[in-house]
């Protein structure tokens, strides 16, 4: 039974891609020697496939920032104002996704948006009446051709034309549907290309399919890979499936002339049901995606092997080929460099160089006819069967005690935001930030330093004390309305607090891509979760005694811990969360207690989780989700303000969902989407007071009073001025010092001049 996997990690097991494309912006490295790096890094991922016998080998799944704007620029979907740079090929594909400023011109970045329900962000191709598309790069080719001399068996991966139609974001008058055609064109052109080449397999990532599709999208979809297809003459293409199941097309699917179709058996709840049902073709290839590539458990055998046991019922056995059920970009790369964790820990997990061997595995266990006494199988079982001892009955028992009234904040939203305004007497347009400020190099030595325990205890805070000192000098300088501390204390706004929290394993090098070249080590979480201590009130009451303006306490909720941490299999989302939340929940009422007058509870991946389709959008996640974040603050007085994040994602469909989460402020990207969510705001009568974010923070560029005041001026056609707040998109944790003070500078200057503005219309009114 052959093997395959959706795509690989391309980071670096120790993040050498990441490192050496940010000496590169920094001009300490040439581009042949970032080119270097990256071709060392595509020959180890390959090499190390072919090791664990995997028989298709993706090629084309290394990119240097994001496999969309891969694909956007080998189809010539570049903008003009990045052209008009006259940049080298790299350098204006890095400027598409980061943002430009210097000799050559001031170009903001592409727009961001998470990819489908993962923490992986992509970038958005823009399109415009005058894009013309076509096949311009040689990218896919290259590194085919690179695969090949190391004499491994390549399968050339490609983003799908329906999916990549479906992604890019149109401008002026022409709308997807003009584009049709010419998406047609530039793909039988990667075909022909392929064809040429000799190229054996391809492909087509398509997880589009996996959302809810109109009859149109349906019409579309089999009218383009008709033309593409028809174009085919000696390749054999895979239609690749991922994130959920393919229910409204799975029949149409076998119609086309595919070689093969990829389909995802862990998060497709209506797969194995579909192919019982229809079937399958038995001209067709199955890869089956039976290996989780989101999660980091251990795959159980004999569940896998008895699904593979019904599927050899309905295809032939050299019909199928066993895959991850996506691309293993989203988990780390090996167990190998896990030191810390204990035995028992690593037994049950599987990293992705771990899930390459257990596809090696499963493919010689499913060619037995008696796998049962083979050590291989016997050693799977055991640490499956192994108690994690994971359950606290305490924490069980009150999660059972909860009540309606726990969930319910009191009195109703509007009298508190009254009340709050009056006690903070806070300007028109109040300036904040959302929470974090830049770390350098000596934050995060302070901190590594502790940790290795070559620092005392007293030392580390008296070092975190002296920058919250300069943090809080900083904004006052700056004079910013509400301040932070700067989170100094801070590795990562998940692991840090779940390092405090019962229920929590922590690994040292666990990376997994975020976006371009950043990564996060995402917490696993073991066993039910409590509190162990106070987390973060030490920190914000001491900022908050330098200062007599406001400084919020930061924390982060419960959806978001569990959404960026790997969650257990062996309990619901629902619980999970709900466990999050009452932890949380205690140290919300500790800020209160020492005099935090506003407290902010991040929940910048609220979307992660929900559903690919509507349908599924309530019952399975936000009729517990939206509840969890209430009773966070539920028992808060009423004068206590709560404020919330969301970054990077669309949110325009869920408004009113997030407007029930019962906040008094919340905070959100919006520089990098065009302000787009402003309309749904307004449409739904959203009642919680808004800081759509003013400018990117994901970018070194300096935005100017100007564009700042320009993007607040579009905000006041959308939003009540005096609901509204002026901030930027996201935390600061990232970007320089130099830069941040620059930005953070034109903010408040713009809000001044904005209140100035809003005094003189309000005098000429009166007069």
């Amino acid at each position: 039974m052959k093997t395959t996997i959706v795509g690989y990690p391309r980071i670096g097991a120790k993040r050498e891609l990441k490192f050496a494309i940010e000496q590169y912006f920094k001009n300490e490295i040439s581009q042949d020697e970032l080119l270097n790096v990256a071709k060392d890094l595509r020959h180890t991922h390959w090499l190390k496939q072919k090791e664990a016998a995997i028989d298709l080998i993706p090629c084309n799944d290394f990119s240097f920032y994001d496999q969309v704007l891969d694909q956007a620029t080998l189809l010539n979907i570049i903008p003009k104002r990045y052209k008009d740079l006259n940049l080298s090929q790299l350098d204006t594909y890095f400027a598409m996704a980061r943002g430009y400023q210097g000799e050559q011109g001031d170009v903001r970045a592409l727009a961001m948006k998470k990819w489908y329900n993962t923490n992986y962000h992509y970038i958005v191709p823009e399109i415009d009446d005058q894009t013309e598309i076509k096949l311009v790069g040689t990218k896919p080719f290259d590194e085919y051709q690179e695969a090949k001399e190391l004499g491994i068996t390549p399968k050339l991966v490609i983003i799908g034309a329906f999916t990549l139609l479906k992604l890019c974001h149109y401008l002026g008058s022409k709308q997807a549907q003009d584009f049709v055609d010419a998406f047609i064109q530039a793909y039988k052109s990667i075909i022909a290309k392929a064809n040429e080449l000799k190229i054996e397999y391809i492909q087509f990532d398509e997880p589009s399919l996996v959302q809810d599709l109109t009859q149109e999208d349906l019409e579309l979809f089999k009218h383009i890979y008709q033309e593409i297809l028809a174009s085919n003459s000696n390749s054999k293409i895979f239609l690749q499936t991922y994130f959920g199941d393919v229910r409204d097309l799975y029949v149409e699917l076998q119609k086309l002339p595919f070689y093969g179709i990829g389909l995802d058996f862990i998060e497709g709840k209506e797969t194995l049901n579909l192919i019982e049902k229809f079937k399958f073709t038995p001209n067709q290839i199955l890869v089956a995606g039976l290996i989780n590539g989101k999660n980091i458990w251990k795959n159980d055998y004999a569940q896998t092997l008895k699904l593979i046991s019904n599927l050899k019922k309905i295809v032939k056995e050299d019909q199928l080929i066993i895959s991850s059920s996506c691309s293993l970009l989203h988990v780390p790369y090996t167990l190998n460099n896990e030191e810390k964790l204990n035995e028992l820990q690593k037994s049950h997990f599987a990293f992705a160089e771990e899930k390459l061997l257990e596809l090696k595995d499963l493919s010689t266990l499913a060619s037995l006819e008696d796998y049962s006494k083979e050590q291989s199988f016997i050693k799977n079982q055991q640490a499956i069967k192994t108690d994690r001892n994971a359950n606290n009955q305490e924490v069980r028992d009150l999660l059972s005690k909860l009540t309606k009234h726990d969930y319910i904040r009191t009195p109703a939203r509007a009298e508190r935001q009254k009340l709050q305004k009056d006690l903070f007497n806070l300007p028109l347009f109040p300036t904040t930030t959302i929470g974090s400020f830049p770390q350098e190099k000596e934050v995060k030595q302070n901190r590594s330093l502790f940790k290795k325990g070559q620092i005392s205890e007293e030392q580390y805070i008296s070092f975190n004390q002296n920058k919250i000192k300069e943090c809080i000098k900083l904004q006052e300088e700056l004079d910013l309305d509400v301040l932070v501390h700067g989170e100094y204390e801070r590795n990562d706004m998940v692991e840090y607090f779940g390092e405090s929290l019962g229920g929590f394993v922590f690994t040292q090098n666990a990376w997994v891509q975020s976006y371009g070249t950043r990564c996060v080590k995402p917490p696993i979480i073991w066993g039910d979760v409590y509190r162990i201590k106070p987390i973060t009130t030490a920190w914000s009451t001491y900022a908050q005694s330098l200062t007599s303006k406001i400084v919020k306490g930061m924390l982060t909720g419960p959806v978001t811990i569990l959404n960026w941490s790997f969650p257990r299999e062996d309990l619901s989302i629902k619980d999970s969360i709900s466990q999050i939340a009452l932890a949380i929940r205690d140290e919300v009422l500790d800020l209160e207690k020492n005099g935090i007058k506003i407290i902010q509870i991040d929940e910048a991946a609220l979307r992660e989780k929900l559903p690919l389709r509507k349908s599924d959008w309530f019952k399975e996640y936000l009729d517990f989700a939206i509840p969890a974040f209430r009773l966070t603050h539920s028992k808060v007085k009423p004068t206590t303000q709560i404020h919330t994040h969301m970054c990077y994602s669309e949110f325009t469909d869920i408004i009113p969902a997030i407007d029930q989460m019962d906040a008094d402020v919340i905070t959100f990207e919006a520089s990098r989407s065009n302000l787009e969510i402003l309309d749904s705001l307004r449409e739904h009568n959203f009642e919680t007071e808004v800081g759509p974010g003013v400018y990117d923070i994901h970018s070194p560029r300096i935005p100017s009073v100007d564009e700042i005041k320009r993007a607040v001026q579009i905000m006041l056609t959308k939003i009540d001025r005096n609901k509204l707040w002026i901030n930027p998109d996201c935390g600061l944790k990232t970007r320089g010092v130099k830069e941040t003070v620059a930005s953070l500078k034109n903010l408040v200057e713009a809000a001044k001049e904005l209140r100035r503005i809003a005094k003189l219309v309000n005098d000429a009114t009166d007069q």
